[in-house]
């Protein structure tokens, strides 16, 4: 039977443990035939190590989203292991501790400047330093949290998050008529790396496992790295600029 993606190449970011949501999203995409390059940040060894739990152990490249010389060369040494891309994936976020559980108020510029830049200015900069591996049909998936809320703690990154809905929108609009789809998915709360740093976030998780009409796990990334490989697809032919929720119901419920 053919995967869902059989035949794609991909390339996916934001991998730090077997626990982050982008590690599943790999997983499956392997699972149904996708050719994935990984990007990792930092550690680069630890990225190396975490891939091999994959089905295919894939190639890992450099990025940090901050260094313009890594995003200049990003579609080179992306050639270097495929010859074009159908997808990208973009799973990254950081807010200093200020910008997180702090008093919204007192967070200074610098450090929500930061926030800014790496959660949602870098949607825009990981895909025009892709764009050229790209071609009609190909899609942009971004993993988002619904920034529609004031959520307890998550202050200046869900104001960051709100900017990423923004650019994911212009770049929809930009971009369509290459023929290049730009959606987004909003998640429930999953059990991370990313999301032990967020204060609060335990009061988050009981709250969504009992509000959810669908019910919500938080231990299971699964529901969210199927769907964004269904957008990763081509059963979305005519769909962009969306967010798609895939939260077991809560944002509807106006919690």
């Amino acid at each position: 039977m053919t995967g869902l993606l059989e035949g794609k190449r991909l390339l996916i970011t934001g991998v730090i443990t077997d626990a982050s949501i982008a590690f599943h999203v790999a997983r499956v995409a392997q699972e149904q035939g996708a050719e994935v390059v990984l990007t990792g940040f930092g550690r680069l060894s630890l990225v190396e190590l975490i891939a091999k739990r994959l089905p295919k152990k894939p190639p890992v490249v450099e990025l940090d989203v901050q260094n313009q010389e890594h995003l200049d060369t990003l579609a080179d040494r992306v050639r270097e292991h495929v010859d074009g891309l159908d997808g990208v994936v973009h799973a990254i976020g950081f807010a200093p501790q200020s910008c997180l559980g702090a008093p919204f108020m007192d967070a200074p510029w610098e450090d929500v400047a930061t926030a800014m830049e790496v959660s949602a200015f870098s949607y825009k900069s990981l895909v025009k330093a892709t764009l050229p591996l790209m071609g009609p049909g190909s899609s942009v998936v971004g993993l988002d949290f619904d920034a529609r809320q004031a959520w307890p703690a998550y202050n200046w990154m869900g104001a960051a998050k709100a900017a990423f809905e923004s650019v994911n929108r212009y770049m929809a609009r930009d971009l369509g008529p290459q023929g290049i789809r730009v959606n987004l998915i909003s998640a429930g709360p999953v059990k991370t790396m990313a999301a032990k740093s967020i204060p609060g976030f335990i009061e988050l998780e009981k709250m969504w496992a009992e509000k959810a009409p669908l019910g919500w796990d938080v231990e299971d990334a699964e529901p969210v790295a199927k769907s964004v490989c269904g957008l990763l697809s081509d059963w979305f032919p005519a769909t962009t600029g969306s967010m798609v929720f895939v939260d077991g119901g809560v944002h509807f419920l106006g919690l």
